[in-house]
């Protein structure tokens, strides 16, 4: 049987794995911040849904470039695969919207950006991935709005369905600039995207 384009190792997967990093998500990360310059320094980062840590690793190596005072906190139920022994990187192995993180988040924020690549476990029914997708991208939204610094921007995956205008309104009621954007390194037969929300109320 041949392999489905979500098998094969494309070239953004080798390119993950020949840079050392777990997962070629890392590029739509990449993408995202050379179109919307997002990282800068002296930041608080918070990564959600960090697992295996590509995102997480991105962001680190940025640091080591910024000889400041920047932090990283990540966040998944899922243990990362990359180095948890860096002097301004803290991981939280749980889920993040229980009582438990959020207090830890409290000790470590408020925020100046926050980072969601979460996606709900998918079923293959589009209409249920889609509408898990939406419900998880308002509680990332509810989150941003507790633990986001005023300023702060969010980037949030979520899954094109029925309800992204809503969520888009919801996240206009936070922010000042709101916009999709859809990096090269997503998959062509993908329906995710990301939310990009800018300089928080």
């Amino acid at each position: 049987m041949a392999k489905s384009s979500y098998e094969k190792p494309d070239f953004w997967t080798q390119k993950a794995k020949k840079e050392g990093y777990p997962a070629r998500s890392i590029y739509k990360l990449e993408e995202i911040n050379e179109k919307f310059r997002l990282l800068k320094k002296n930041m608080h980062i918070l990564d959600i849904g960090a697992a295996p840590g590509s995102w997480s690793l991105w962001v680190l190596r940025k640091f080591k470039s910024f000889h400041d005072q920047s932090m990283l906190v990540s966040v998944d139920l899922s243990d990362l695969t990359i180095p948890k022994d860096k002097p301004n990187f803290h991981f939280i192995q749980g889920d993040i919207f229980s009582d438990v993180v959020q207090k830890q988040l409290i000790t470590y924020g408020p925020f100046d950006l926050i980072l969601s690549d979460a996606a709900p476990a998918t079923t293959g029914n589009s209409t249920v991935d889609t509408s898990r997708s939406e419900e998880l991208v308002r509680c990332v939204l509810d989150l941003s709005a507790e633990h986001l610094k005023t300023g702060g921007a969010l980037v949030c995956k979520f899954f094109i369905g029925g309800g992204q205008q809503e969520l888009l309104s919801q996240a206009k009621s936070t922010f000042k600039t709101v916009r999709t954007y859809k990096p090269e390194a997503c998959r062509t037969s993908s329906f995710e995207t990301y939310l990009i929300a800018q300089q928080k109320l």
